[in-house]
């Protein structure tokens, strides 16, 4: 059980689930299964993979229709669904209170007795590809994914996440069964509960749900399977980079711009101050220093945004904006402006105060978002077997100093270190 000082509790099954659930004060129940089956898990031929089977548990298991999988908490006012990132897939509901053990249930079926029909397979590879188009029609999104695999070339991190449409319709129920039992079994995965429930009687549910769907299935679901998964390594470099600036030929009426570099992995505590600077420059407050530059004083853009994205070895750090194609070096010079500004002196303790309290002002107001305060509680735990409470993060952010942030900055935002991906 997690130490009295935090509001989790923990548990391993004898499978070797883990179970972690936190307090919550509504009749809604936040909860999941996390697997640690991601695009970076993929071997080279298997790209699109976990998208895709994430895409196909929905199409039936071994105790329930397609129609029977969407319906189960959607006939008692729930709602169902996944999605599949870099290092995890998430399959995730909110239930009632009082049908939390229905959800356990459709939740471990999905995760542990999944079927993937070929014939449902060869309708489904349509409609991902399908959704593979639709970000390609949309610059803004699509320059992301082009960027990350700048970023991390010849790595699985640099995938993307969809995969590609000629190597999807190679695949077959007996590639995705193999998938499935090297990263679907229960010491890669955790079942996780936020709400006003016992957790003692969560415990109790899963241990039921696991002896009536589970019962004396093969092996593969109940111990970790014998396959290595592709290697895993600390890929952030220092070296200069030989080229600065790439730019695609796109017939798009903005010039897409992307400004970024590899940063650090969740552990590092400069992952933290680099967050810290990120949401200064270019966080959702329209005081953000990147948009009182180029779209308040100049209004030279629409949208500007600085993103920081932490995996477990390593990050990514970057800024994001559209504007006229004549615009892009005025715009560019305004960024290093404010780049520079971080790495010449130290910020001031007034201005570190005043950005502190913004961000815990937004920090404070999306922990009323129970579903993504669940999920993150999940993948923290999946990936480090560690819990983070608010007041916690709070006490981080309260011993950030302006040094600490100077020597982030000199070490991230450095001209030599930044690549620049343009949409024109």
């Amino acid at each position: 059980m997690a130490g009295s000082s935090q509001p989790f509790f923990t548990h391993t099954l004898p499978q070797g689930l883990r179970i972690i659930c936190a307090p919550g004060q509504t009749d809604a129940v936040y909860m999941g299964i996390a697997v640690r089956a991601g695009t970076r898990h993929e071997l080279a031929s298997e790209s699109g993979m976990a998208h895709f089977t994430e895409h196909m548990s929905f199409k039936g298991t071994q105790h329930r229709s397609s129609r029977q999988v969407i319906s189960c908490m959607e006939n008692v006012g729930g709602e169902l669904n996944a999605y599949t990132g870099k290092e995890e897939t998430v399959y995730y509901c909110t239930s009632p209170k009082q049908h939390v053990a229905r959800a356990i249930d459709l939740l471990l079926d999905l995760a542990l007795c999944s079927t993937y029909p070929q014939e449902e397979m060869s309708r489904e590879v349509e409609v991902v590809i399908d959704e593979i188009e639709s970000y390609r029609d949309l610059p803004a999104e699509h320059i992301y994914d082009e960027f990350e695999s700048l970023i991390f070339p010849g790595h699985p991190l640099g995938r993307n996440i969809l995969g590609d449409a000629e190597t999807l319709r190679t695949f077959r129920t007996a590639d995705m069964e193999g998938f499935a039992q090297r990263l679907y079994h229960p010491e890669n995965m955790l079942l996780y509960v936020l709400g006003n429930v016992d957790p003692e009687k969560v415990v109790r549910m899963a241990e039921k749900t696991w002896y009536t769907i589970i019962g004396n299935k093969p092996q593969h679901y109940c111990q970790r399977a014998t396959a290595l998964l592709p290697t895993s390594h600390t890929i952030i470099s220092d070296v200069p980079r030989d080229v600065s600036c790439i730019t695609r030929k796109k017939d798009t009426h903005q010039a897409h711009v992307i400004i970024g570099t590899q940063a650090f992995g969740a552990t590092d505590p400069r992952h933290l101050h680099l967050y810290f600077m990120s949401n200064l420059l270019g966080g959702p407050a329209m005081s953000s220093r990147l948009n009182l530059a180029l779209r308040e004083r100049n209004g030279l853009v629409y949208t500007v945004e600085s993103n920081c994205v932490a995996y477990t070895d390593t990050g990514l750090w970057s800024v994001y904006y559209g504007c006229d194609v004549k615009d892009r070096a005025r715009c560019r010079r305004l960024v290093t402006h404010e780049l520079d500004r971080l790495m010449q002196k130290p910020m001031s303790q007034r201005t570190l105060d005043g950005a502190r309290r913004r961000l815990k002002g937004q920090i404070g107001i999306s922990y009323d978002n129970f579903e993504n305060v669940a999920i993150g509680m999940a993948k923290r735990y999946l990936h480090y077997g560690q819990t983070l409470s608010k007041e916690q993060l709070f006490e981080r952010l309260d011993a950030i100093t302006p040094e600490d942030l100077l020597q982030t900055a000199q070490a991230v935002f450095s001209p030599e270190r930044l690549l620049t991906l343009e949409y024109v």
